[in-house]
């Protein structure tokens, strides 16, 4: 049975996290934003406190929390600017989880522990100019040298590409086979050969960093590979599935800013004589808005749950992942409507909810993509095979023999 009851420990997670997002992040944000101000000293902040390592066990440096914590820390982050979510996603979700199963315990020590720490930043590169959902078809090269793999290629809308340390980045070592050739690898800030920069003219997240990551005879070692050759695939899928679990938290959350921000406005403006408040379709919106938002809480939750217990959870991740973005993308269009001719000013925050909002439903999966997913499923074309992984909290990382299914894939539900 599944039981949402919050834990003593998901509680103070939600007041810490809340705190923290009230003193450190909301009297800033706006100027943040309209600066384009990535606040580093923050995300330093964010790692004193744990949330860098929130997942990761206490033997990596991270602090041990359980899924339900992570998704509470991504909505509260989320709540104050999606920015500061991001770095969860990305530091934590598709890096640091990806290496602590799938490393080696020699790159669990190099990477996992200052990256659980906040010693590190953390990134991820999968998508390139001209590759994004169609991820198998990847153009970045890696061919085999001694003891070194020599990288060549480019990848784009990478997220804290000219702040992160580590970047865990896939390379096809053979085009002709396919997904099957693609490979993963840990590259340094630093390599000879590698070159980072940002993207400018984004329609939101300012207060977040996106970029390229540029790779010209870049030599990485053998020991800095993630998995074996040709697992690359796998590697991405799993992470992708773990990102999407904390974007779908953090919508939630942003979608829950839309609510309160709302709420507010209603009962301080006033038309015809009395608050907007008590207007029947501005009722309307902020029903939907709450509808929406506790059935895309429950869905995270219920994905956490399976997730805490070892079970698969694609498919459940997916459906979250769907509802959680389109919904907090509606809540922002009904937010900035609640505001009327305000709403279209940054005097207020739901201009850039909507900003925001918008570029959840393209990133970790489009949401055509997990419409087709979901239909999949329904259709009887993706099978939902009950099985098992190891179940928080883990004992251990072992690694699955090459060729086998690791505890990644297997929670991750890959195929």
């Amino acid at each position: 049975m599944i039981d949402f009851t919050l834990t003593d420990e998901n509680r103070l997670v939600q007041q810490s996290v809340r705190e923290f997002a009230a003193a450190e992040i909301l009297p800033n944000i706006r100027e943040w934003d309209a600066t384009e101000t990535v606040h580093l000293p923050t995300f330093r902040a964010m790692g004193e406190l744990g949330y860098l390592g929130a997942p990761i066990p206490e033997r990596y440096g991270g602090a041990g929390m359980d899924y339900i914590s992570l998704a509470i820390l991504c909505e509260e982050l989320e709540r104050a600017d999606s920015a500061f979510r991001v770095i969860m996603s990305v530091h934590v979700g598709l890096n640091s989880l990806a290496i602590l199963q799938w490393g080696t315990e020699d790159q669990r020590l190099r990477f996992v522990v200052p990256q659980a720490r906040g010693e590190k930043i953390a990134s991820f590169g999968l998508t390139e100019p001209g590759v994004g959902t169609d991820a198998a078809n990847l153009q970045t090269t890696a061919r085999r040298d001694g003891d070194a793999y020599v990288l060549n290629g480019s990848k784009i809308w990478i997220s804290l590409a000219d702040v992160a340390d580590h970047f865990l980045v896939f390379a096809t070592v053979d085009r002709a086979l396919g997904h099957r050739g693609i490979t993963a690898f840990v590259v340094e800030r630093g390599m000879p050969g590698f070159a980072t920069g940002s993207l400018h003219g984004k329609l939101g997240i300012h207060a977040g960093n996106t970029g390229l990551l540029n790779f010209e005879e870049v030599r990485v070692p053998v020991e800095n590979r993630i998995g074996e050759e040709g697992e690359g695939f796998l590697v991405a899928m799993s992470a992708i599935d773990q990102g999407r679990y904390t974007v779908a938290a953090g919508s939630v959350g942003l979608a829950q800013a839309c609510i309160d921000a709302s709420v507010k406005y209603a009962h301080e403006r006033q038309t015809f004589g009395q608050e907007i408040g008590r207007h029947q379709l501005v009722k309307q919106m902020l029903a939907n808005m709450v509808k929406g938002t506790e059935i895309g809480r429950l869905l995270v939750w219920r994905a956490g749950w399976l997730k805490n217990h070892g079970l698969r959870n694609t498919r459940e991740t997916s459906m979250a992942k769907w509802h959680a973005t389109e919904h907090a993308v509606q809540s922002a269009l009904d937010a900035i409507q609640v505001h009327g001719a305000n709403g279209y000013s940054n005097e207020f925050p739901v201009e850039r909810y909507l900003r925001n909002a918008k570029s959840a439903v393209i990133y970790e999966g489009t949401s055509q993509l997990h419409t087709l997913i979901q239909a999949d499923y329904a259709l009887g074309y993706r099978e939902d095979r009950p099985l098992r992984c190891e179940p928080w909290p883990a004992d251990g990382f072992e690694r699955a023999p090459a060729g086998t299914a690791s505890p990644a894939l297997v929670a991750a539900g890959a195929r």
